[in-house]
């Protein structure tokens, strides 16, 4: 990624002195010589870094003065303050004030590129931090060996590269935005950012300003917006069949002509940015009901990947399971935690209507509950009942009423007890009658017999 620095001092040679040696290290460089200029130069194209001189002559604000004002309209955008002798007081003084670091004047090449490097390398973990701390709890791995999966991890090495833009389909809580974030991760953008937006939070209200920033009377940012922010990286839509008309007008435009206006702005701003949408429902209908546009929804969706929905790769769960209990020991400094195999039957077999996401909140009310930090083993009777689903049996249904069961004699509960074992374990291993006959410990001819047995039992009783 090239880096964009902004170098504000009122003497020419300084400037073009900075400008040769960042741009000979392959920095993306813009010099100004006073305060109006740089607000000017910020509000055009937002920098990764700004080097502002402390005494700037003939400018309306001297540097520490530019230094508060860029604080407070810009967040976290690091500055690094270049010095003479006479003031390092009042250096230290603008690092209090939010200043990433300072540099003397005269200065020297390797000193300043060292204070660079590292102040662009904080900056960049700084916003990662943010990013995780604002999303803890998401996964950034696909976690899985089904087929399902692994032809999406295939596709991920495949499409991450190219640039195109993607739409994820699938059922709530089966991993859209943890498929987005790696396909961020593993393309040519990954040092960029990786913008979410909730299409729902675009009100009528603020649409405008949401998506492309503000300026004032006088030409200057006063807010950026999401599409400039998602510059050089990624914007992920999620939920993109909820937009409205009126934002999904805008987006046509801006994806049409790769830039965007501020409100109350007439600079174009070019924007080169990768868009990813999720959507848990079928926009071809929104689309015939004319509540989608055609005309973005084939933008949109130049490469289409559906995530499965957990029922369809319950050979999958034991190995979700197992990631979400060795993420609770690592980050909590518990002992290694362990589920045991009828537990474990039980969570497979479940029907998890609201795939991944349903399943991890399920293992950490699990772990919640689990009063003692030395206990290192989950057991059945620790399960949430509502994860055990008893029911009144039927020929309907694949669980087991216990006071049923006790009312029988022994072979006929036997009978009951094994054939939902059996439909219980094909399930769990997608119908796979091999899998099945290995786990449960039987010959594959003696399982087919065993289920056809017990099938003509169910069917006279």
């Amino acid at each position: 990624m090239k880096y964009n620095i902004l170098v504000i001092d009122d003497e020419e040679d300084i400037r073009n002195s900075i400008a040769g040696l960042l741009q000979d290290e392959n920095y993306e460089v813009r010099t100004v010589e006073n305060s109006d200029k740089a607000l000017n130069a910020i509000s055009e194209r937002l920098p990764d870094l700004i080097l502002i001189d402390i005494w700037l002559e003939n400018s309306k604000l001297d540097g520490l003065e530019l230094l508060n004002e860029i604080q407070s309209k810009f967040l976290s955008l690091p500055c690094v303050m270049i010095s003479g002798h006479g003031n390092i007081d009042i250096a230290v003084k603008a690092i209090r004030n939010g200043a990433s670091d300072y540099i003397e004047k005269p200065f020297e090449v390797e000193r300043l590129l060292i204070t660079l490097e590292r102040v662009l390398e904080i900056s960049k973990l700084k916003k990662e931090h943010k990013e995780l701390w604002l999303r803890a709890g998401g996964e950034l791995e696909l976690i899985g060996e089904s087929s399902l999966i692994k032809k999406i991890q295939l596709l991920v090495k495949k499409v991450a590269p190219t640039g195109s833009r993607i739409l994820i389909t699938g059922e709530y809580g089966t991993g859209k935005e943890t498929l987005a974030r790696l396909i961020h991760l593993n393309s040519k953008r990954s040092e960029g950012p990786f913008i979410l937006l909730n299409s729902q939070i675009l009100t009528s209200d603020s649409l405008e300003e949401l998506l492309f920033g503000e300026e004032d009377k006088d030409g200057k940012s006063t807010k950026i917006g999401l599409l400039e922010q998602a510059n050089n990286g990624t914007l992920f839509i999620d939920e993109v069949a909820s937009l409205s008309l009126e934002a999904q007008a805008y987006f046509i435009k801006a994806l049409q002509d790769n830039a965007i206006r501020r409100k109350n702005g007439s600079t174009r701003i070019n924007i080169d940015i990768r868009v990813i949408s999720s959507s848990s429902i079928e926009i071809k209908d929104n689309i015939q009901n004319n509540t989608f546009s055609e005309d973005l929804y084939y933008r949109l969706n130049v490469v289409p990947i559906e995530m499965p929905p957990l029922s369809k790769r319950k050979e999958d769960i034991p190995l979700l399971i197992n990631y979400f209990l060795n993420k609770a020991s690592n980050t909590t400094g518990r002992n290694q935690i362990r589920i045991d195999q009828q537990a474990l039957a039980s969570l497979q077999a479940f029907n998890w209507i609201g795939n991944v996401r349903q399943l991890k909140n399920a293992i950490e009310r699990v772990l919640i509950m689990m009063d003692d930090n030395e206990l290192n083993i989950i057991t059945y009777d620790m399960l949430p009942k509502d994860l055990l689903q008893i029911e009144k049996h039927d020929d309907n249904s694949n669980n087991i009423d216990l006071e049923y069961l006790y009312s029988l004699n022994l072979k006929e509960a036997r009978n009951i007890f094994e054939h939902d074992y059996i439909e219980k374990n094909l399930d769990r291993f997608n119908g796979n009658v091999s899998k099945t006959a290995n786990f449960i410990g039987m010959e594959r001819s003696a399982f087919h017999r065993k289920l056809n047995i017990l099938k003509k039992i169910r069917k006279q009783n």
